[in-house]
């Protein structure tokens, strides 16, 4: 993934965290109770915090120049899409069926952190 995309993909997932988390915050307190609420905002707080990653991928990718760096990238949006989007989907129906699948996402989050370390530890030594 180039540093274009990523920050783009990055931005886009900023916006829907904050929109997502004010949403629950105003729009969804009367209508879910604090179990599902507190679904939400792991939710969002996933979200944003591995948005944040892709910002930082994207920084790093002309440090270390790494195809690891992009499939890392790909990774966390993986990650985002699969972990918070089965949560926001399980908070909202109360199917629990659908955070079976939450682990999934979980994974990818965790790949794509090993691959940040990974491309870092391979990158340029004398660049640090």
């Amino acid at each position: 993934m180039s540093e274009r995309l990523l920050v783009i993909l990055a931005a886009i997932n900023m916006f829907i965290a904050v929109a997502a988390g004010a949403f629950g915050a105003h729009g969804l307190k009367q209508v879910l109770d604090s179990e599902m609420l507190a679904i939400w905002h792991t939710a969002v707080t996933y979200q944003m915090m591995h948005a944040l990653g892709m910002f930082l991928i994207a920084l790093l990718i002309p440090k270390f120049s790494s195809m690891l760096l992009g499939w890392a990238g790909s990774a966390m949006f993986v990650g985002i899409v699969i972990f918070s989007g089965s949560l926001y989907a399980l908070a909202l129906s109360g199917i629990r069926l659908l955070g079976a699948i939450t682990p999934i996402g979980g994974l990818a989050f965790l790949a794509s952190w090993i691959l940040v370390a990974w491309a870092a530890y391979k990158g340029n030594a004398g660049s640090m």
